[in-house]
């Protein structure tokens, strides 16, 4: 991504004999030109690492799609980055020459660091690739404040100045002391007028009473350690780094496995509470048989249904972004917890609640491709407001999930399995029965809101007709 024009400004001196001839006007061919008045001005842009999500800090590049030489238009992709969550095509704003790689592929940056230089024409080529010398040479100027400094902290301290003694007051001073020094010379026996004063002008002190009665001072004592600042309210407790075990290999975080990890410690500053809730899936396994062979999944059925009961309960698809308000979402976008090689995303599919089952299962199978293949857009996996999390399809019959950042509420599925159940006249019968845990932010959503989403929830899973319709 490129950004508005960085000019740069040369001098008339600095450019060949034949850019000085025609750039000086023919009139004024012989005679001196006025300083600063001939300037020539060079279209270098910067290619920044651009932000491609919300939690992006820095980019690793995948690869460059454009070499140093190649011509590229507006629109053209020239790089591959690697976000904490996909892999995209980062395209130019402009039209130029790429004339210079900053970040090379495999290598990573911040983002809005420059990766790239972009050259107007091929005159300026040599002056983008100037400037990208003078950039990496700057890097290493500025870790030379850091060494002479390691070096001044080795160095010995120079010597504290000397600090002027106060000056003796003559004796003779009789009078001249405080009133706790003259009760101390009347208890002690003192003659004030032999006293040595070493108070503000020559005042005499209780110390120096104590000192010529041969009294030795009280040990001072020693300073209360400084009490710990305050944590503040909803911040997260940093871990500490525990040593290698001996014989282990450490293998760094990728970016998006560093990104889960980051929305994982967040999470834990919010105030979380759990509802779980069994439900009766006979009529649900039914409905996926019938309707399996035409490409909808049970994850799709699942997330149809939590986007219906959405519906009804809005407040369990808000959310509090700033601990202090309500954000109610006007859209119900279901985000669905996918494991890919190397982390965890979650693709979302938007607006559930009104699009048909048969619909949502031929966006959730293109999602699940490029999730895999990492090349979802921002959208798809950065809009959820309310996630779904199936891990029965492993056969897990419970578990708790943790409540994503920006979310008010997360479902957790467990599998369905053959349960005995009694009915009301107490006659027994097996059904197949699955464990839903909801894990919600108690800062917006509270018990009663949870059971009556929870109960609006099993009536559409155990009567699915509804999601036919």
């Amino acid at each position: 991504m490129a950004t508005a024009p960085a000019p740069l400004s040369l001098s008339a001196s600095t450019l060949p004999a034949r850019l000085r001839a025609s750039a000086v006007p023919a009139g004024a061919r012989g005679r001196q030109p006025r300083r600063g008045r001939m300037v020539v001005r060079a279209k270098i842009r910067e290619i920044f690492m651009p932000a491609l999500s919300s939690t992006m800090t820095e980019g690793k590049i995948v690869s460059w799609s454009a070499a140093e030489g190649d011509r590229v238009t507006k629109g053209d992709a020239v790089v591959v980055v690697e976000s904490d969550k996909a892999d995209m095509d980062v395209e130019t704003f402009h039209d130029g020459i790429v004339a210079a790689v900053l970040v090379q592929a495999g290598e990573s940056a911040p983002v809005g660091a420059p990766i790239a230089l972009l050259a107007e024409s091929e005159e300026e080529v040599p002056l983008a690739v100037a400037k990208a010398q003078e950039l990496s040479n700057g890097q290493p100027q500025q870790a030379a404040p850091a060494a002479s400094a390691e070096d001044a902290a080795a160095a010995p301290p120079p010597p504290p100045a000397p600090t002027a003694a106060p000056a003796p007051v003559a004796a003779g001073t009789k009078g001249i002391a405080s009133p706790h020094a003259k009760k101390l010379a009347k208890q002690h026996r003192v003659d004030l007028a032999k006293v040595t004063g070493t108070g503000p002008y020559g005042r005499i002190t209780p110390g120096d009473v104590e000192a010529a009665a041969g009294i030795q001072p009280k040990p001072k004592p020693a300073p209360a350690a400084a009490a710990p600042p305050p944590q503040a309210v909803g911040a997260v407790p940093q871990a500490a780094v525990l040593p290698p075990v001996p014989g282990a290999t450490v293998v760094p975080f990728t970016t998006m496995q560093a990104a889960v990890s980051k929305n994982m410690v967040e999470s834990l500053a919010v105030p979380a509470f759990r509802v779980g809730y069994p439900i009766v899936t006979d009529k649900l396994d039914a409905l996926y048989e019938k309707v399996k062979p035409k490409g909808v999944t049970m994850t799709v059925l699942l997330a149809k249904a939590a986007a219906m009961a959405l519906a009804q309960h809005p407040v369990v698809n808000a959310s509090c972004r700033d601990g202090k308000s309500f954000t109610y979402n006007s859209n119900i976008n279901i985000a669905v917890a996918v494991a890919i090689d190397g982390g965890l995303i979650t693709p979302v599919l938007q607006d559930a609640d009104k699009l048909d089952i048969y619909l949502l299962s031929q966006n959730w199978k293109d999602l699940v491709k490029k999730a895999r293949a990492k090349q979802l857009q921002p959208n798809e996996y950065s809009s959820g407001t309310f996630t779904l999390s199936n891990l029965g399809m492993f056969g897990v019959d419970r578990f708790d999930a943790i409540l994503p950042p920006g979310q008010g509420a997360i479902m957790a599925v467990g599998a369905s399995k053959p349960t005995v159940v009694a009915d009301k006249d107490g006659f027994f019968s097996v059904k197949s029965k699955m464990l839903v845990n909801v894990t919600a932010d108690h800062r917006i959503v509270y018990g009663a809101d949870l059971a009556a989403f929870l109960q609006t929830f099993a009536k559409i899973i155990e009567d699915p007709e509804s999601l036919t319709l």
